[in-house]
């Protein structure tokens, strides 16, 4: 009898001493594993920069590491997306976690033994390559992601979708391409996506940092091009034609008074900006036509509507005035970057747990735009901003995203996969029957 109970008790202390960890200790303790790969990948893929709709390499790259994984894996999704597939042990919902993969026309100016050497073809021009906002750190993440929960599936409440998306700078002239074609492709379907993810490197906060916004996020962006045309003369006699040009500087001006006299700024932030003006070759003769292209910015659907109306208006009638036209082109490009509110309180939690409460910033929303956007107006999402700026320097000496020396402190990627890979997880969990 007493070897009985002997017995007994040692089976009783074996279990409480060996039994597996909390599934979110797991994660953790694997997101430190696999942190020294994560690294390497962020490096090769930053030596290797690819422009949007051409991650050939980067693509080949993510599909073979998530085969690797036991993941199911489809291709060729908006050119070279890559959608991978990792169904949990236990029935649930379906999480996408999202990744942008392409670089930017930019020639790097860092002073790292990666640095990009690339040069290419973009629009006609010939370019230097570089991950000047941190899309190289994003792949790496989710690919560390995709590793983690692989080891964990069987104690998964559903399924997570990866999202690995091209052009998120936006497709080449003529071509479609970024979240856009990704839902247009079925990225979010089979199976069906019940919420989407994802965060994006900065250099604004500090590594160790992850930054959150309810609502509207990060703006709605939209293209400008406003031609006027006026009445070719000779320089010196500008009354016998129309000048285009001081039509068009008046029109510039006037824009500006849109966000700040025109519309309601304490309902949110907007942005009129022209960003180049062309009209004329000769220093004494005053041409037939300007053209200025330039961007709108807004974080509210009625007020982008009414920026439109107010950019059109307000050309048209300044030209008219000096004898000119204008003829006003609005061309939309992303939505507001929307983060559910609900969605984004539940998520709160797990954000505080991997960084601390102290960590974790509510910040103001940004006039910076993203295609995530795409994805949340088909499912629930929230968008976060992971802080990978060098503690030593400050947000002033800091080079910003789309800088030639913008610069990712690496150690901030762990927090990243352990953001995201928890963040998945607590949301399949909590949602299981």
């Amino acid at each position: 009898m007493s070897r009985l109970i002997a017995c007994a008790l040692g089976v009783l202390m074996s279990t409480t001493t060996f039994a597996a960890p909390p599934l979110a200790k797991r994660i953790d303790d694997a997101a430190a594993a696999v942190e020294s790969r994560v690294i390497a990948c962020r490096r090769d893929i930053h030596q290797n920069p690819e422009l949007g709709n051409r991650e050939v390499r980067t693509s080949k790259l993510v599909a073979d590491r998530l085969r690797e994984l036991g993941i199911d894996v489809r291709t060729n999704v908006a050119h070279t997306g890559v959608v991978g597939i990792l169904r949990g042990g236990k029935p649930g919902k379906v999480v996408a976690l999202r990744a942008d993969m392409d670089a930017l026309p930019v020639v790097e100016q860092v002073d790292v033994p990666f640095a990009s050497k690339v040069r290419t073809t973009y629009n006609g021009q010939d370019v230097g390559v570089m991950h000047a906002c941190g899309h190289d750190a994003h792949v790496a993440i989710l690919l560390g992601v995709a590793e983690v929960l692989a080891g964990v599936r069987n104690d998964i409440h559903g399924t997570v979708k990866f999202l690995f998306q091209p052009a998120e700078e936006g497709a080449p002239e003529g071509e479609e391409g970024g979240a856009a074609l990704m839902v247009k492709e079925g990225a979010l379907e089979n199976p069906s996506v019940d919420a989407v993810f994802g965060l994006h490197v900065t250099s604004r906060y500090p590594v160790g940092e992850i930054g959150y916004k309810p609502q509207g996020a990060l703006a709605a962006v939209d293209s400008l091009k406003i031609t006027v045309r006026g009445k070719q003369t000779h320089g010196a006699y500008p009354w016998l034609g129309v000048d285009p040009i001081v039509v068009a500087s008046q029109i510039i001006l006037g824009l500006q008074t849109i966000p700040s006299r025109q519309l309601d700024s304490t309902v949110a932030p907007s942005i009129v900006t022209i960003g180049a003006i062309h009209g004329g070759v000769r220093n004494n003769i005053i041409p037939d036509e300007v053209e200025m292209i330039g961007t709108l910015r807004s974080l509210d659907a009625k007020m982008r509507d009414e920026i439109h109306a107010r950019v059109k208006r307000t050309a048209e009638s300044i030209a008219a005035a000096a004898g000119a036209t204008a003829t006003v082109t609005i061309d939309p490009g992303y939505p507001i970057t929307y983060n559910d509110p609900s969605l984004t309180d539940k998520t709160l939690p797990t954000l505080q747990r991997v960084a601390g409460a102290a960590n974790t910033r509510l910040v103001n929303a940004s006039l910076g735009a993203e295609d995530f956007a795409f994805y949340q107006q088909k499912v629930p999402g929230v968008f976060f901003w992971l802080g990978t700026r060098p503690k030593n320097q400050t947000p002033d000496e800091a080079a910003s995203n789309h800088s030639p020396l913008f610069y990712v402190d690496e150690s901030g990627l762990l927090l990243g996969v352990r953001a995201m890979a928890n963040v998945a997880v607590d949301y399949l969990n909590a949602n299981a029957k």
